[in-house]
């Protein structure tokens, strides 16, 4: 995950020297978090992929006034879900769903390093109990714990009470932990 700091100076390269490694870099820094957040909404990798290309195609089109966007990891957030919720509006009136992007898709789950010290079990584990939460609860899940948004910027990204962000956390907090539980006692 890219630091706010470093967001924060590369938007400044951008917006004020068309520094095209500083928008290499930014893109490149915020596509997995951006990809996985799209790919949860939509259900389909080539859509996914062509919405984070219209976002960045905006940033770099809007590059001159970048520097009056307050945070910039939220705002490719918003405009991902809005042109995401927008893209469903139109999937909606075709009424078309490609399930082999979906299935390849939760065959190409990545692993990070800090993953990988998880035991299989344990990460078999708490991968099913995140896919057996409510939708809602795990997309909030997801950009809390996997893409280090805030309570704050999930609120606002969602349109929801950072009352709601914090209760649908506990209830997605209890759920997993409830759903992982090993028997202590067989470990002695």
């Amino acid at each position: 995950m890219i630091a706010a700091t470093r967001i924060q100076q590369l938007q400044t390269r951008i917006a004020r020297f068309d520094d095209q490694q500083a928008y290499r870099e930014l893109y490149t820094s915020l596509y997995p978090s951006l990809y996985h957040f799209i790919l949860e909404m939509i259900k389909s990798r080539q859509i996914a992929e062509e919405i984070i290309s219209d976002v960045f195609i905006k940033i770099w089109e809007k590059r001159k006034a970048l520097e009056e966007i307050h945070n910039l990891r939220v705002y490719c957030f918003v405009a991902a879900k809005n042109l995401t919720l927008n893209q469903l509006e139109k999937q909606k009136r075709t009424a078309t769903c490609n399930l082999d992007e979906y299935a390849a898709h939760l065959h190409s789950m990545s692993v990070d390093p800090e993953q990988m010290m998880i035991t299989a079990e344990m990460f078999r584990r708490l991968n099913l109990a995140i896919q057996e939460l409510p939708p809602k609860c795990r997309l909030i899940f997801k950009l809390i714990k996997e893409d280090g948004l805030s309570y704050k910027e999930v609120a606002h990204l969602l349109q929801l009470s950072p009352k709601t962000i914090e209760n649908q956390m506990t209830i997605a907090l209890k759920r997993i932990s409830e759903s992982i539980r090993f028997d202590l006692t067989r470990l002695n």
